[in-house]
């Protein structure tokens, strides 16, 4: 399967290595340098991960990363020279899924992609995501499992796609709140409450999708 990536990064010199080096590798490239160019890229095309630079002219690579986090869970590696520990959190925070500090090796820029990509490979056609028996159409908005339709509420829609979409990655319950709710400051167990009832549909009493771990949050099952 052919994988495009979208480069951002204000520097043509690592935007062409970047570029040169993934697609020995047979990535299909696309390349934006600044952060208002990068949006557009992303809303006119499709592609499989992102790899962006934090320090962009104009909107940064942090802003970006939250305005894609709106609406995608496309992968997304940070590329930035700082190496302070507030300033990868803060990419972190904002919805990124792995971070590289300047200058990195590109042998380990490439092993960090296709373990984001392997993460995120459930059969993905057009707007629908398929994971074992379970069928979900991003654009409808409805869910199949077993050949039969599950009715789900409009946050318990968001939240199964949202791990579905990261299978492995484990959520805790205030990224929850953040990434579906947004400005919700009610009760942090609604999402213990919604994740119950949405286990209840999908899950039944055995968990073959929905995981708890323990302590920390919830995930969808590894593929």
């Amino acid at each position: 399967m052919v994988r495009r990536v979208l480069i951002v990064d204000d520097e043509p010199l690592i935007v062409k290595g970047l570029k040169f080096s993934l697609e020995q590798e047979g990535y299909v490239t696309d390349c934006a340098y600044n952060g208002e160019e990068a949006l557009e890229k992303f809303n006119s095309g499709k592609f499989d991960i992102i790899l962006l630079d934090v320090m962009l002219p104009g909107i940064s690579g942090t802003e970006v990363c939250h305005i894609i986090r709106q609406t995608s869970m496309i992968p997304i590696i940070m590329l930035t020279a700082k190496s302070a520990d507030e300033d990868k959190i803060e990419g972190l925070t904002e919805g990124a899924d792995d971070y590289l500090t300047k200058p990195f090796n590109t042998v380990e820029l490439k092993a960090r992609m296709k373990n984001l990509l392997r993460r995120t490979k459930g059969e993905t056609m057009d707007n629908q995501v398929k994971v074992k028996d379970l069928v979900m159409d991003k654009e409808k908005r409805t869910v199949i499992l077993r050949g039969e339709s599950i009715e789900l509420t409009a946050k318990e829609f968001d939240i199964l796609l949202l791990l579905i979409t990261n299978p492995g990655k484990v959520f805790r319950r205030e990224d929850l709140l953040e990434l579906i709710w947004k400005d919700y400051s009610g009760d942090i167990r609604t999402v213990d409450v919604h994740i119950r009832r949405l286990r209840q549909k999908i899950d039944g009493d055995k968990p073959e999708y929905v995981y708890t771990k323990w302590g920390v949050g919830y995930y969808f099952a590894e593929n």
